[in-house]
C-alpha cells in the first residue's frame, strides 16, 4: 500500500473514534487506536519510521472498527493485539487485563473489582453457588472503586469475603459504618438484600440514575444544612457517577454461566446486505468482523464469508433480502455452522425462523433482542459498524449520492415545538458522520405565537446569521434537515437566501416518510440506510425541541405561584388538567378538588387568590 492508496482509503474512514488494522492476506500486521481515525489513518501517508514504512508497504488492506468512545477504542485496541498478536505491535508480555466489577453467585452476592472474574461462583458456604455476573472492562480503577463505594452506601450491598460472611453471630464494622446492610445475621431478610442487588445490577448496566438520583438528594440536603463539606465531597462523587458510563468500557455482563456473547448488526441496502459481529468473551469486548450478504441472482451467490447459499428465493420475497429477519436466519445458519456458537447471541430484532431457532436451543445458545441498558448500546455499536459496509458505501455517502449533493457528513436538523404558540422554541441538532454530536446541539427561545412557518424562519435565520457573521464555532453543514413538509422547507429557504447562506436543505415529512427537496419530492424504500439516517436527524430535533419546551413552559411564572398551598408540582398538575391559569380561575371548587393534591382548603384558597 503506497503513499496514495493510504490517502485514497482515508477519504472513506469515518472522523470517530476507533481502530484500525493494516492487514497482509489473512495477517494482521498492526492494530492502533485513534480518537479520529479518518486523521490517524492518512498520517500513514508519510510514516515517521523506517519500521512503520515497512509495515504499510506490506500492508494490502485496512480495517477499521468505530467505537463509541476514545476508552472503548482503547480496549478493543488492547485485546486484538492479545488476539492476534501483529509483528509490527509493541505487546506487553505480563497480559495485564482490566478492572472489572463482578457480582458474586452466591445467596447473598457481593460486589467487588476483579481482573480475574469468577465464572463458576465462589460461594463455599451458604446456599447459593451460581456463576458471577461481570460488568466491563474498565480502565479508570480510581473511578471504579469510587462508583462502588458509593453503591454499597446507597444500596448496602456486602464487600466481605465469603468465608467472614460465614457463621457471623453479629454484624461487623461495615454495618456500623452504613457500607452493608449485614444479610449475614439477617439484619435485612435475603428477598430485599436482592433487590437492592438488582438496583446495583441496573446502575451497572446503563442506568445511571438509579445511584445518580440518591447522591443528588443527599447533596442537595446537605447544601441546605449548611454542611457544605459534605456537599462538596458528595457533588464530587456524583460527577465521578454521572461520568462512569462514559468511560466506554460497554462489553457485555455476564448472565448465568455465559462466557462468550455475539452482538449482530445488520444493514441493507438493495440487494446486499452487512452483518456486523462484535465479540465478547468474559466480558471482555475482543474482536468484530463485517460479512456481506447478496440476494439469490445476483453475480455472487448469497453467502457469509464465501459460504454456501441459503436464503431461498421464497424466503427474501420480492425484495430480494427479504429484510432484517431473513439476513439473520440466512447468516446465523451459514457463519455457524462451521464455527463454535456462542453462549448468547443479541439481536437488533427477531429472525423469525423456526427451524434456526429450534437449532440454537438445542444447542443451548440465549437468544436475546435487548429494548435498553448495556446490551442495547451494543447491538447499536455493531449497527453502525454494519451501516460503515453496506453496499460499500456509507449512508452519508449513499444520502449525498441520492441527493446529488457534494457530501452528507455533517447534517444539522432543526425543528420547532409550542403549545398553541406559547413557549415556543426551536432546536438544531448536529450529526457527523451518521451518529449524533451532541456537544454541538443548539436551541432557541423564539416569539410566541402559533405559526410554524414563521417560527421556522426565524430560527433558520438565527442559525444562517451567525454562520455568516462568524459566530458559530461549528464548521458549516453539508445539509440541512427540516421537520416538516413544503411549507417549513420554503420558510427555511427564505430565511436562507435572505441572509446568503448557501447550504442544501430538504424536509422530511413525517406522514408519509417523504423526502421534500426545492426540486422534487423522493419516496425511497423503508429499509434504505440513507432514509434511516435521515429519520434520526428528524426525529432528534423533535425530541430535543420537545425538551427544550417542557423546560421552558415548566419555568414560567404565574399567578398560581403566590398562590399558599400551590408548589411547582401542584402548578403543573394544575396547567397539565386545565390548560391555562384563565381556565384554573373559571374552574369549580369541585373541579379543582378533582385534581391530584389539591384538598377542599386549598381548592378555596386558589378560588380566593385568582
Amino acid at each position: 500500500m503506497n503513499a496514495d492508496g493510504v490517502r485514497e482509503r482515508a477519504r472513506s474512514v469515518p472522523r470517530e473514534p476507533g481502530v484500525y488494522q493494516f492487514q497482509e492476506g489473512e495477517t494482521t500486521l498492526y492494530v492502533g487506536k485513534a480518537v479520529d481515525l479518518r486523521s490517524r489513518v492518512r498520517s500513514y501517508a508519510d510514516p515517521r519510521s523506517g519500521r512503520i514504512r515497512r509495515m504499510v508497504e506490506r500492508a494490502d488492506a485496512l480495517e477499521i472498527a468505530v467505537t463509541d468512545t476514545e476508552t472503548q477504542a482503547l480496549l478493543l485496541e488492547a485485546n486484538l493485539i492479545k488476539r492476534h498478536q501483529p509483528r509490527y505491535n509493541v505487546r506487553l508480555k505480563d497480559d495485564k487485563s482490566y478492572p472489572m466489577v463482578q457480582l458474586t453467585g452466591h445467596e447473598a452476592p457481593r460486589i467487588e473489582v476483579t481482573r480475574d472474574p469468577d465464572g463458576r461462583g465462589d460461594s463455599t458456604s451458604g446456599d447459593g453457588t451460581g456463576a458471577a455476573t461481570v460488568f466491563g472492562p474498565y480502565t479508570n480503577k480510581g473511578r471504579v472503586e469510587t462508583v462502588l463505594k458509593a453503591l454499597r452506601e446507597t444500596y448496602g450491598v456486602r464487600g466481605c469475603s465469603d468465608h467472614k460472611y460465614a457463621g457471623r453471630d453479629r454484624p461487623c464494622l461495615d454495618y456500623e459504618m452504613g457500607l452493608c446492610t449485614a444479610p449475614c445475621t439477617r439484619e435485612i431478610d435475603l428477598e430485599r438484600y436482592r433487590e437492592d442487588v438488582t438496583a446495583v445490577e441496573r446502575f451497572l448496566e446503563g442506568e445511571t440514575g438509579i445511584l445518580a438520583d440518591p447522591l443528588r438528594r443527599e447533596m442537595e440536603a446537605a447544601a441546605a444544612d449548611r454542611n457544605f463539606e459534605r456537599a462538596a465531597n458528595l457533588r464530587d462523587r456524583l460527577e465521578t457517577v454521572e461520568a462512569f458510563h462514559g468511560e466506554g468500557g460497554e462489553a457485555v455482563q455476564s448472565v448465568g454461566d455465559e462466557r462468550a456473547v455475539d452482538v449482530l448488526g445488520v444493514a441493507i441496502e438493495g440487494e446486499t446486505a452487512t452483518v456486523a459481529r462484535l465479540r465478547a468473551e468474559s466480558g471482555k469486548l475482543v474482536d468484530r468482523e463485517r460479512h456481506a450478504l447478496e440476494a439469490p441472482g445476483s453475480s455472487e451467490p448469497p453467502s457469509a464469508s464465501g459460504g454456501p447459499a441459503s436464503v431461498s428465493t421464497d424466503e427474501a420475497g420480492d425484495s430480494g433480502l427479504g429484510g432484517v429477519p431473513a439476513v439473520l436466519a440466512a447468516f446465523l445458519v451459514q457463519y455457524y455452522a462451521e464455527r463454535d456458537l456462542p453462549d448468547a447471541l443479541l439481536l437488533p430484532e427477531r429472525h423469525g425462523d423456526e427451524e434456526v431457532a429450534a437449532w440454537l436451543e438445542a444447542e443451548g445458545v440465549s437468544v436475546r433482542v435487548p429494548g435498553a441498558g448495556r446490551e442495547a448500546k451494543l447491538v447499536e455499536l455493531a449497527l453502525k459498524n454494519a451501516r460503515r459496509n453496506v453496499g460499500g458505501r456509507d449512508e452519508c455517502g449513499m444520502l449525498a449520492d441520492a441527493l446529488e449533493i457534494d457530501a452528507a457528513r455533517r447534517i444539522e436538523g432543526f425543528d420547532v415545538s409550542h403549545a398553541q404558540g406559547s413557549s415556543a422554541v426551536g432546536s438544531d441538532v448536529s450529526f457527523v458522520d451518521g451518529s449524533a454530536e451532541t456537544a454541538d446541539y443548539r436551541r432557541k427561545k423564539l416569539d410566541d405565537r402559533n405559526d410554524d412557518y414563521a417560527n421556522m424562519r426565524t430560527l433558520l435565520e438565527w442559525r444562517a446569521r451567525r454562520a455568516v457573521e462568524g459566530r458559530d464555532d461549528r464548521p458549516d453543514p453539508d445539509l440541512l434537515v427540516i421537520d416538516g413538509g413544503e411549507g417549513q422547507l420554503e420558510a427555511a429557504r427564505d430565511a436562507l437566501a435572505e441572509v446568503g447562506w448557501d447550504v442544501p436543505t430538504i424536509a422530511l415529512a413525517k406522514a408519509d416518510e417523504r423526502v421534500i427537496t426545492p426540486e422534487r419530492e423522493y419516496s425511497w424504500p423503508d429499509d434504505a440506510p440513507h432514509l434511516h439516517l435521515l429519520q434520526r436527524v428528524r426525529d432528534e430535533a423533535h425530541r430535543f425541541a420537545v425538551q427544550y419546551h417542557r423546560t421552558v413552559r415548566d419555568e414560567v411564572k404565574t399567578v398560581l405561584d403566590d398562590v399558599p398551598g400551590v408548589g411547582p408540582e401542584t402548578r403543573k398538575r394544575l396547567l397539565g388538567r386545565f390548560g391555562s391559569v384563565e381556565n384554573v380561575r373559571e374552574a369549580s371548587l369541585e373541579d379543582l378538588r378533582s385534581v391530584s393534591g389539591i384538598g377542599e382548603k386549598t381548592a378555596a384558597t386558589i378560588k380566593s387568590r385568582l
